[in-house]
């Protein structure tokens, strides 16, 4: 069984003309019109926007002298760096 739900949309005055024109050139219902659209549009979705790519680094760890948990020794050794 199909069944059918009503709603109710705001759409640009425009746009509903131009619908409605085409609907009346395709001797189709307004209705009928929306439903194709619709699932022309969703036929095609939209491409899986794909996760960036995050850098690993695969070295051997914390250089020696660099204590993780005092930060301004962290920053000292990466100014050394530089």
């Amino acid at each position: 069984m199909i069944s059918h739900m009503r709603t109710t949309i705001d759409i640009n005055d425009a746009l509903l003309q131009a619908v409605k024109a085409r609907a009346a050139r395709e001797h189709k219902t307004l209705k009928e019109t929306f439903e194709q659209a619709l699932r022309a549009f969703l036929a095609n979705p939209a491409p899986v926007a794909h996760a960036p790519a995050i850098p690993v680094f695969r070295g051997q760890g914390v250089q020696p002298g660099v204590d993780l948990t005092d930060n301004a020794a962290l920053l000292d050794a990466m100014d050394a760096k530089s």
